[in-house]
């Protein structure tokens, strides 16, 4: 009998655990919160979950 393959997400998470990667869940970030704000080298990025539930990074 064949095993099923994990979806992707499962396939990321089992991945990042061995490489021990921070890992954070999206509700940790954002708490309750529609957008976050990043910043990274300089520069400022919004990470915002939209109607449809999907994450989008905007510079």
């Amino acid at each position: 009998m064949q095993q099923s393959q994990p979806d992707g997400e499962v396939l990321v998470a089992a991945q990042a655990e061995e490489l021990n990667l921070k890992t954070y869940g999206s509700s940790e970030l954002f708490e309750g919160a529609k957008e976050v704000v990043i910043k990274h080298a300089g520069s400022v990025y919004r990470l915002k979950i939209t109607r449809q539930g999907k994450l989008i990074l905007n510079k």
